[in-house]
């Protein structure tokens, strides 16, 4: 090998920068010295943009490219997602011969993947006379990248057909897909694999069968592999907590939290993101404003995520300026960013502050609002009874943004109207819909049936309600209020005894309440709850002073009230408001 040749490999290889770009001008210009040129700036550097150039200026001087270039090459156009530049490279190879290469042709796979073509992707990988262990990874992987779950499984399954041995990367690669399908099976089968091979359940593996049986709602299995892995990295910890947190087990994802502060590696942005939907959920105020100071001696506010789920956390726990101080402190806000701050003002009562902001994200260059977006400004127009504004904007996504209205907006819209008393108009609009109405929608316009004592749309809704939702208490129980507010008993008792003969049961009402940096749960008549007999001292005071009280009737279901059935009056926001009044008073000098 030429002198200058190999003190530029080594250069390359010792990965300094800058001795190399001085080195290679004065190399004499050889497909070797621009091969390693190019290799170190797609993998030891990342400078996709000057691999490409330095390709084009290789092909410019007369250097032939040769099957070390193209892998590299495809490379950078896949990071770079320059799908133009990638076809071109393509077509050079498939003009040379080089396609028979393993690793030409498996480059082609990925780049195609990364820039989403995966139509380009397959018809590389059926062309190939033949395929390694790589063609197969590449190929399932760009699919499982890409969300298509169900070929990613089934070139997995041809892949066992011709007897190729599955390694790490495939596996991973299927278990994700098994995640996204709930394939839960699969999913376990593909962990029986690694055992009976007796494959090192490492970082790789072990997140992937967490990530699967999380996102499969088998948190008992994710807990196990989690229990059972020896050495756990930060990206066990984010899985397994991030399972809890998207399943909606918020005390588990705190407490897996705080046991990681303990004893685990230090939390990271994923770690903050998933623990702060978990706040947000049950509004633990506290954890939330610990998570921000930790989030922002790290320098993790300049995360566009982290700075979201503090937007988020702090508008579910009813802290607007918070969270607007989180929102305009965001150096950089993306579409999500700006439609948490705009559903935040709206779902806080705030409509006027949300359509403003609506308007600052349409002045905002490179945003578009989506369907989201037109979800919170419509909610905002539901809060403030802004029927007209409502319409222009329902109007205005179909007839200028181009956006069709998903049931969600229908749902917004038939709030609007029936909270504004037109119940009539609302049945009109579900009857013009072109989707088939949601159990959502026609709840929210029964609710308003009750409310404005209107028995005839109300019987409509609730014949549909119950044969969507046989089984949901909540539909009976306001139909027979329905009938119950107008005199109409014997209707009344029939939604009862249909209730009874289907079987269903109310379901108890259940609270939280952070507590000296713990969360305590309270069921409605729960008289095993600590304080709970202090707690219901509190409240049949409560209830004997608003008896004797004139004007006050306290009533159950048909208005009979008994005192035999105190018992299941105890609500538990009733219990919340006990143990904060009585913590609150405590605290006073």
């Amino acid at each position: 090998m030429p002198m200058p040749n190999y003190l530029l490999s080594k250069i390359i290889e010792l990965k300094h920068f800058a001795y190399s770009t001085l080195l290679f001008p004065q190399t004499p210009p050889n497909s070797y010295a621009f091969n390693v040129m190019i290799r170190g700036l797609a993998t030891s550097w990342e400078k996709f943009d000057s691999a490409l150039d330095l390709f084009a200026r290789m092909k410019n001087l007369g250097v032939r490219p040769d099957n070390f270039t193209y892998p590299f090459v495809s490379m950078s156009c896949g990071s770079l997602e320059a799908l133009g530049v990638g076809k071109s490279v393509h077509c050079e190879v498939w003009k040379c011969g080089l396609l028979v290469d393993f690793h030409v042709a498996n480059s082609l796979i990925t780049m195609y993947a990364r820039c989403r073509e995966v139509g380009f992707a397959r018809r590389v990988f059926d062309e190939m006379a033949e395929r390694d262990l790589v063609s197969w990874n590449s190929i399932i992987s760009g699919y499982s990248r890409l969300g298509c779950a169900g070929e990613a499984v089934e070139v997995f399954g041809e892949m066992r057909e011709q007897g190729v041995e599955p390694d790490e990367m495939t596996l991973v690669s299927v278990l994700a897909a098994c995640g996204d399908l709930g394939d839960l099976g699969l999913g376990g089968l593909v962990e029986e694999h690694v055992v009976r091979k007796g494959m090192e359940l490492n970082s790789y593996i072990g997140s992937a069968l967490i990530n699967m049986y999380g996102k499969c709602g088998e948190l008992t299995s994710a807990r196990r592999v989690f229990d059972g892995m020896k050495k756990k990295e930060i990206v066990i910890w984010n899985s397994m907590i991030t399972g809890y947190a998207q399943n909606g087990q918020s005390d588990e994802t705190l407490s897996l939290f705080n046991a990681m502060k303990e004893t685990g590696p230090e939390p990271n942005e994923i770690t903050l993101i998933a623990v702060l939907s978990a706040c947000a959920s049950i509004g633990a105020l506290d954890l939330g404003i610990w998570i921000d100071k930790y989030a922002s001696e790290r320098g993790f506010h300049h995360n566009i995520y982290v700075g979201t789920a503090l937007v988020d956390m702090y508008a579910k726990c009813g802290n607007l300026e918070y969270a607007s101080r989180v929102f305009e402190d965001m150096p950089v806000r993306n579409e999500v960013s700006w439609n948490t701050m705009i559903s935040a003002h709206a779902f806080n009562g705030r409509a006027e502050d949300a359509l403003t902001l609506f308007q600052r994200m349409l002045e905002e260059k490179g945003l578009c609002p989506d369907d989201i977006t037109f979800i919170g400004v419509l909610s905002a127009c539901v809060h403030a009874g802004l029927v007209d504004e409502g319409r222009r904007l329902f109007d205005l996504m179909s007839s200028f943004f181009k956006l069709t209205p998903k049931v969600e907006h229908y749902s917004c819209m038939v709030d609007l109207l029936s909270r504004a008393g037109r119940v009539y108009e609302a049945w009109d609009f579900i009857q013009k819909m072109p989707q088939k109405p949601d159990e959502i929608l026609l709840g929210a316009l029964l609710v308003a049936c009750q409310k404005l004592k209107n028995v005839d749309i109300g019987e409509r809704v609730s014949q549909l309600l119950l044969e969507m939702e046989p089984s949901n208490s909540g539909n009976y129980i306001i139909s027979s209020k329905i009938y119950a507010d107008v005199r109409r008993w014997e209707d009344c008792a029939r939604m009862r005894t249909l209730m009874k003969q289907k079987g269903v049961t109310k379901t108890p009402g259940c609270s939280w309440i952070e507590t000296d940096g713990h969360l305590r749960e309270f069921h409605a008549g729960d008289f095993l709850i600590e304080d709970a007999e202090d707690i219901h001292r509190a409240l049949d005071m409560l209830y004997d002073d608003m008896a004797m009280d004139n004007g006050v009737d306290i009533d159950l279901s048909l208005g009979k009230w008994k005192v035999e059935e105190k018992c299941h009056f105890v609500h538990n926001e009733r219990q919340v408001l006990i143990i904060i009044s009585t913590r609150f008073c405590s605290s006073l000098p």
